[in-house]
């Protein structure tokens, strides 16, 4: 049996283990649906209800978590250089001083005295590093929409794309999520298959610190982020969501813009902080996020999706080309998740 172009032995699956091999395909949530018609597809038939359950998206400094709900959608932003503290130095100047030492009891066999000698003069004595931090979230409210039937949603790998798709009220919606990298912005692409079928809310928040406004159809959350282990947070960054649509309207109300009557909706998210290298922050991040939605002012969206494409397709193919192998024949595996869902994967063709 192969997927897509992928194919994986039984000894490189012991080897590995099910939980790295077969998580992202198999055992990512406990309704996940196995298609023989897909191609290097992940699909679903229920929204994600936690993290771990959102498909993920990327372009190397953008990336997106998807969950897919269909009345209160999450996707969760995040921007490459969104870390707390600040640029910092948190080597221990004594280390160089010791590291003969350190060197001579290790080719002495003394190892437990030179990590002894390690811990008290080589560990950082101020911080111990600083963690990434999350750029925050869009979140698209869509009323009545908790009746939905026909769900499904899926991460195609070959387009780096998530579909979501489901109908409600006779209307079928779908919402469509990529992160381009020749033009630096996530979009999400929504449509209804009736005219002015199209109202949801939408605004932005963070678990941080962030001020959110909204005004002339975008969202503009600005944040900042924490401090951590004496370190100042001073990374500031700014989320912009711009949102255009074919009929209805747009209206402002409490930090959040109400679309109404609209045939279809896109939305452009584009993220950038003042991190200029590991020892300036001088980037202007308004500036900077502004220009990324100024470069596509006059793209069409169905030229931004091409061009995604035409970057995604070629890369995906020759990195699933690369060395396969044959998977075994006539094994029975039991599988089991880490909350202790049960499963049975047989090997048959």
């Amino acid at each position: 049996m192969s997927i897509g172009k992928i194919k994986i032995s039984k000894s490189y699956i012991f080897n590995y283990g099910f939980s790295v091999i077969l998580g992202m395909l198999f055992l990512i949530s406990p309704f996940q649906s196995w298609s023989q018609n897909s191609q290097l597809k992940l699909w679903y038939n229920k929204p994600a209800e936690k993290w771990v359950e959102a498909l993920p998206l990327g372009n190397g400094r953008l990336g997106a978590m998807v969950y897919g709900d269909p009345q209160e959608e999450i996707i969760q932003l995040n921007e490459n250089t969104i870390w707390a503290g600040q640029p910092n130095r948190n080597d221990y100047p004594e280390a160089k001083t010791y590291l003969p030492e350190v060197q001579k009891l290790l080719f002495e066999g003394k190892s437990a005295e030179a990590k002894e000698l390690v811990n008290q003069h080589f560990i950082s004595k101020t911080s111990h590093g600083m963690p990434y931090q999350t750029a925050g979230n869009l979140k698209l409210s869509f009323p009545n929409h908790q009746n939905y039937t026909e769900y499904y949603r899926e991460l195609d790998l070959e387009t780096a794309v998530t579909t979501t798709r489901y109908t409600v009220g006779g209307v079928s919606y779908e919402t469509k999520v990529f992160a381009s990298h020749p033009d630096q912005v996530i979009v999400v692409q929504i449509t209804a298959d009736k005219p002015g079928a199209l109202n949801f809310t939408a605004t932005m928040d963070r678990p941080g610190d962030a001020e959110v406004s909204a005004e002339n159809g975008t969202l503009k959350l600005q944040g900042k982020t924490s401090d951590l282990e004496g370190i100042e947070g001073k990374v500031e960054f700014l989320a912009i969501t711009k949102i255009q649509t074919e009929g209805g309207k747009i209206t402002s109300e409490n930090k959040s813009l109400k679309i109404q009557d609209a045939n279809s909706a896109t939305l452009y998210i584009s993220i950038a902080s003042n991190f200029k290298n590991y020892k300036d922050l001088s980037i202007d991040e308004e500036v900077k996020a502004a220009e990324y939605l100024s470069a596509i002012e006059k793209k069409e969206s169905a030229e931004i999706y091409q061009t995604h494409l035409d970057e995604s397709n070629p890369l995906i193919s020759e990195e699933s080309d690369l060395n396969p192998v044959e998977i075994q024949k006539g094994y029975e595996y039991d599988l089991k998740t880490s909350e202790g869902e049960q499963y049975t994967l047989n090997i048959t063709k």
